[in-house]
């Protein structure tokens, strides 16, 4: 482990973005296991990797003695989190949200350890102690304790009511209210003294904080993570293809290794600090001979095994780079079944394949119509022998034969033909 205490750690990666009282936070953590948590929202059946860096961050808290509560918001979810959002959150219904709630559970668990000691983690659902709340005893008991004043006052609302349109409903004006109960229960069932979160979250964290001074009369401490930025200025965690998610069955391992691989210089030691475990000096280190190494940095190959292999696990890392070295040398020979699936979920274009209408189709037309480049282009690679189709590289006197390349009896697996035109230009034909 680093000999840097545990926020020397986080602020020497850039993840400290505010916090509450640091001496006396600092002091705390000193003293002994602290118990922390931090929500994650059933916006979806799955996390994007937006959630990455506070689910490392208790990871981080964890390796320095600390225990972590993960909390799926059974019962938020079903409100939305007004923070920083443009609009209303579309409502789902309980029964759409207890099904995503059971999926991020599992997810969550893949990145704490749950039998470590008295410091293991656990997974707590906020819906166990809202189900049974009345609304006069939340009113009474809870609602009191917030001044109207100074929730409009927060950044997240005064935005929302400020901007043109529906500006934000009493449903999730509530939110920061149901959150800070969230920290004040958690308190007094399993002496939680600290909140992480998103910076987009501070509002809602320290409402928390006060919350449980007010009706418990603990201490309790606050720490924000900042959002994810691109120094392009771009949204982080978004493709043309859409969201980078966590869960393999949406975002494949090898499209999730390629996402970090193609991080851009200026961005990837930052991103490093924020999504390993390598250590801060290690990072600095690479840097530095990143910047004397001749042709391109290693930092991005560096960075997409370690946060592949967190999130996938080391089978996920090497079908991964297995299908990444098959692309790039063109011989597709090691790949297994299950890597085709996922080079056809979302790891290249693909383009279904009627082989009964192939007598009468020509290569190039075919090949152009799956938007490999135009007939011409087509042509031209044919010309030199630069049109591999499972292997097997293909001539001019292949262009009237599609039906012959794409035989049934040569598709991969009964069902697969990995098409690479040129040297970078590769697609998957599915029958």
């Amino acid at each position: 482990m680093s000999e840097l205490t545990l926020l020397e750690d986080l602020k020497a990666r850039g993840l400290v973005a505010q916090m509450t009282s640091e001496e006396e936070l600092v002091a705390h953590l000193n003293d002994g296991s602290v118990t922390l948590y931090c929500g994650f929202d059933p916006t979806a059946d799955s996390l994007h990797i937006g959630s990455l860096v506070p689910l490392l961050a208790l990871k981080r808290f964890q390796s320095y003695g600390h225990k972590p509560l993960a909390l799926v918001g059974g019962a938020t979810g079903l409100i939305g989190d007004p923070s920083f959002k443009a609009q209303e959150r579309k409502l789902n219904d309980d029964e759409t949200v207890s099904t995503w709630v059971e999926k991020l559970k599992a997810q969550v668990s893949a990145f704490v350890d749950f039998d470590c000691g008295s410091n293991s983690a656990e997974v707590v659902n906020n819906l166990d102690w809202t189900r049974n709340l009345d609304v006069l005893t939340f009113l009474r008991d809870v609602g009191k304790h917030f001044s109207v004043n100074q929730m409009v006052a927060k950044e997240s609302v005064k935005q929302r009511i400020d901007r043109e349109g529906d500006g934000i409903s009493f449903t999730e004006f509530t939110y920061m209210i149901l959150q800070s109960y969230d920290y004040q229960q958690l308190n007094k069932s399993h002496g939680c003294t600290l909140q992480i979160g998103g910076s987009d979250q501070w509002g809602n964290i320290t409402g928390g904080t006060e919350l449980t001074r007010r009706m418990n009369g603990n201490k309790a401490f606050g720490l924000t993570l900042p959002l994810i930025t691109k120094s392009d200025g771009t949204k982080f965690g978004k493709t043309e293809s859409g969201t980078i998610w966590l869960s393999a069955n949406k975002t494949s391992p090898y499209a999730f290794y390629q996402f970090w691989l193609q991080t851009a210089d200026a961005d990837v030691y930052r991103f490093l600090k924020y999504f390993t475990f390598l250590s801060v000096e290690e990072i600095d280190q690479l840097e530095e001979a990143d910047k004397v190494r001749q042709g391109r940095p290693e930092a991005q190959g560096v960075l997409a095994r370690e946060v592949t292999k967190l999130v996938h696990g080391e089978a996920g890392l090497e079908a991964a780079q297995r299908i990444t070295e098959a692309l790039f040398s063109g011989n597709a020979d090691q790949l297994s079944e299950s890597d085709y699936e996922q080079l056809s979920q979302d790891g290249l274009p693909t383009t279904s394949l009627d082989l009964n209408n192939l007598a009468d189709l020509p290569l190039t037309q075919l090949l152009s119509e799956a938007d490999m480049g135009t007939g011409k282009q087509v042509k031209d690679a044919l010309q030199r022998n630069a049109v591999i189709v499972n292997g097997e590289a293909q001539g001019l006197d292949a262009i009237a034969k599609s039906a012959d390349v794409f035989a049934a009896e040569k598709a991969r697996f009964n069902k697969y033909f990995l098409v690479k035109l040129g040297k970078k230009k590769h697609q998957l034909f599915t029958i």
